[in-house]
């Protein structure tokens, strides 16, 4: 009888211990990231040919105003970011290769600004939804620092509120690829982003 109660005993711990492990990313299952690298056409359009992501929407985050405008946002006086929210699957990608895929996609040490692009409503950000996203973002900035010759100056914060932008500025490149500002900038980024996702075998395959 001892013998049995000891045998049950063992195994209902290892039933225990295998039930409490953190169980592996559920195919389907989707979670959000959110960041802000200039232009939101110029991030969404980079983040939708990564593996992994299902949505990647355009909007405006942690300002003063509730449902703001674009053009309230680029007068520049409501505190929001240009930002994206990207919805992806943590079995093909994770938030940690996001994270570290943002410091390719812009320059994160240019202060309230990239390229020609000027004010805080195109800072650098990352905005996380818990503190676990907090910890990753932190992390994989002081890695990514290393390979900077300039001071990283991405903002880093929890997340407030997210507005979605209007309906035009959703895929604005891919309906909008000969417009002046997609063919001068928002273009050469993605191609250039897209050549990093080749390399790191990161990049959507083709429909």
């Amino acid at each position: 009888m001892k013998t049995f109660l000891s045998i049950f005993a063992a195994m209902s711990t290892l039933l225990s211990t295998t039930t409490a492990a953190d169980p592996a990313p559920t195919a389907g299952k989707t979670e959000i990231a959110i960041i802000g690298g200039g232009c939101f056409w110029c991030v969404e359009a980079q983040y939708k040919m990564l593996k992994g992501v299902k949505k990647a929407i355009s909007g405006y985050a942690n300002g003063s105003v509730d449902n703001p405008t674009y053009k309230q946002v680029c007068e520049g006086d409501t505190g929001h970011a240009e930002v994206v929210q990207i919805e992806f699957d943590p079995s093909i990608i994770t938030y940690k290769d996001i994270i570290d895929l943002f410091w390719l996609a812009h320059d994160p040490t240019t202060l309230n600004q990239q390229g020609n692009d000027v004010g805080t409503q195109y800072r650098s950000a990352i905005l996380y939804v818990n503190e676990e996203q907090k910890k990753i973002a932190e992390a994989s900035q002081a890695e990514a620092q290393k390979d900077q010759t300039g001071k990283i100056v991405t903002e880093i914060a929890a997340l407030k509120k997210f507005y979605p932008a209007e309906d035009y500025h959703q895929e604005y490149f891919a309906n909008n690829p000969n417009a002046g500002y997609c063919r001068a900038i928002v273009g050469p980024k993605v191609a250039k982003f897209r050549h990093k996702l080749e390399e790191k075998q990161k990049l959507k395959e083709s429909k």
